[in-house]
């Protein structure tokens, strides 16, 4: 087995985020910004917010002061929960929405280079082994958390 695995697993998602962050520098976004943005529309409108920052992989603190930002943009709302007071849902403006499409737009043609000479097989086999990768991490993960 190669001894670099590791090392190409962790190098990959931060190249890919360069490549974004790069591309979506002229529309004014720093990388918590658009991501944030991202998965909420992803996800779809209502997610409370420590939904919205599990998904992402933050610390629901974290996303405050991004949701603050993105909130004085008038690109989300935050809303009162019916069903529990202290809950808020976050939810993407109509100012959003172009600005999404933009970023789909960057994030679909980053996409397509950095996945070029791999065909629809390659593509369905590299997400298979990736969720195995995934499954087992989280597997060792809840299994030290019980030790």
């Amino acid at each position: 087995m190669p001894q670099n695995i590791g090392f190409q697993l962790s190098r990959v998602p931060r190249l890919w985020r360069a490549v974004l962050d790069r591309r979506l520098a002229p529309l004014g976004l720093t990388q918590t910004r658009w991501i944030t943005l991202y998965h909420l529309w992803r996800l779809g409108d209502g997610q409370p917010q420590c939904d919205l920052a599990r998904a992402i992989g933050v610390e629901a603190p974290s996303l405050v002061r991004t949701l603050d930002q993105l909130s004085e943009q008038g690109l989300i709302e935050r809303r009162g929960c019916d069903q529990d007071r202290r809950t808020k849902r976050i939810f993407l403006t109509d100012e959003a929405t172009p600005l999404l499409q933009q970023i789909d737009a960057v994030v679909d043609q980053a996409r397509a280079e950095m996945l070029a000479g791999l065909d629809a097989e390659d593509v369905a086999h590299l997400t298979s082994l990736l969720s195995r990768i995934e499954d087992n991490g989280l597997a060792i993960q809840a299994r030290e958390a019980q030790e």
